[in-house]
């Protein structure tokens, strides 16, 4: 381990003695099990991805991890897909939780080859695309370019809103999945990650209309994308020109009315994104329902299902476009990392430590042999078993690498806790 590593660990065990562990579960979370816990993780992850840049080579644009393909390889994607942010997004949390400048050589490299897309319009994703990556960069290693590049994006993003909807178009016309129905203006609620850029733009500008765009999206989100149990639509279609909602359905869940887990995940992590920009308490309670949703829904080992109405009565898909097998409800990794992630926030936010103590046992099953891969293996990625989308026949019981990424922002804001909990 590195000095600033083995400091962060020496304060957590000072932490810990004087504490008394307060709100960690007592199933054998002392504190040597709890800093082995850390540590293994980082040199694990080191390792894994060590493994992974010689797999890539250098990031040339069109290269960035995504998943695995059937016969155990690697599988990569070009800049303008949803995902190539998370990668370099992964190496800016490794540098962060090791110090290492090598982590940070590595995490610039993958970044800057995203910067054409900071005028990309062509759909919603660029909060992920840009502010998992260049965010990350301006918050670990700032410089003035990052900030121009992340408010150029911010922009491109706000490009997509519409006054006549209240919501930034997450996609552009596309037949739904069932083959028939049209969407001439689809919100899905991945949309509530990519907010997040709208603030950073806000601040970093002084132009108050970003803010206004993002608590607008926010709100009709809100009003239209749940259900009274709290339970999320993927998909809300709108008019164009009146903003009259047309249809909620799905995309990757398992039918309309069902809830896609990680939409739900999404969701959570979202409205208590929300909460922390504007301190509106609408937010904070939105995310304490969606959440209380969520965990109701969940087996032993708190990690979901990919749907959590999938197979059951009364959900039934508009059509038998995908294999029934899959009907028997494999996990999805990836809802857990990104719930994960979310309850270390709403934790601090409602001052409630069950959702530090479910934070932490998460963590603890995505670490174990059941969902983290052996070294060397699962093409290089970090966890098993999550569930891109099933009604595409697409990425089933693979690795995606927002898993990882929100694994590794899990693993940030555990030693962040671990640091400072006794002010939880």
């Amino acid at each position: 381990m590195n000095t600033i590593c083995k400091c962060v660990l020496s304060q957590v065990l000072l932490y810990f003695c004087l504490s008394g562990c307060s709100h960690i579960p007592d199933n054998d979370r002392n504190t040597t099990k709890e800093l082995q816990f850390i540590r293994e993780n980082i040199d694990f992850i080191a390792q894994q991805t060590t493994l992974m840049l010689e797999t890539t080579g250098a990031p040339t644009g069109k290269n960035y991890p995504r998943s695995m393909n059937d016969a155990g390889q690697l599988v990569t994607t070009g800049m303008y897909d949803w995902t190539p942010g998370f990668f370099p997004g992964s190496l800016w949390y490794l540098y962060e939780l090791t110090g290492d400048s090598v982590w940070k050589d590595k995490a610039e490299q993958w970044t800057q080859t995203l910067e054409p897309l900071k005028t990309f319009t062509g759909h919603h994703d660029l909060g992920f695309m840009m502010y998992c990556s260049y965010g990350n960069a301006n918050r670990l290693a700032p410089k003035p370019e990052y900030k121009d590049i992340l408010l150029q994006s911010a922009y491109s993003l706000a490009s997509r809103f519409s006054e006549e909807t209240g919501c930034i178009k997450s996609w552009n016309h596309r037949v739904a999945w069932d083959g028939e129905t049209e969407w001439f203006y689809p919100v899905i609620i991945d949309n509530m990650m990519n907010l997040e850029m709208l603030f950073f733009g806000a601040k970093t500008s002084g132009d108050k209309r970003l803010y206004d765009i993002a608590v607008t999206h926010a709100n009709t989100t809100l009003q239209h994308h749940f259900r009274e149990d709290f339970s999320s639509y993927h998909v809300v279609d709108y008019d164009t020109v009146t903003g009259v909602v047309k249809h909620r359905a799905t995309c990757q869940g398992f039918s309309d009315n069902s809830t896609w887990s990680r939409g739900q995940a999404w969701a959570i992590y979202g409205y208590t994104m929300m909460y922390r920009e504007t301190k509106d308490a609408q937010y904070l309670d939105a995310a304490v329902n969606l959440a209380a949703y969520y965990l109701s829904h969940l087996p032993e080992d708190l990690i979901p299902y990919w749907d959590f109405n999938a197979g059951e009565a009364g959900y039934t898909p508009d059509k038998d476009s995908y294999a029934t097998q899959y009907w028997e409800k494999p996990k999805d990794v990836s809802a857990a990392a990104v719930v994960c992630a979310a309850f270390f926030d709403l934790a601090t936010y409602t001052h409630r430590s069950e959702y530090t103590d479910k934070a932490i046992q998460m963590l603890h099953n995505l670490s174990s042999e059941k969902y983290r891969a052996e070294l060397g293996k699962n093409a290089h990625f970090i966890l098993m078993h999550s569930v891109g989308s099933i009604p595409h026949i697409s990425e089933i019981d693979k690795p995606l690498v927002y898993a990882d990424y929100y694994f590794l922002e899990s693993l940030v804001k555990y030693t962040a806790f671990l640091r400072n909990f006794t002010s939880l």
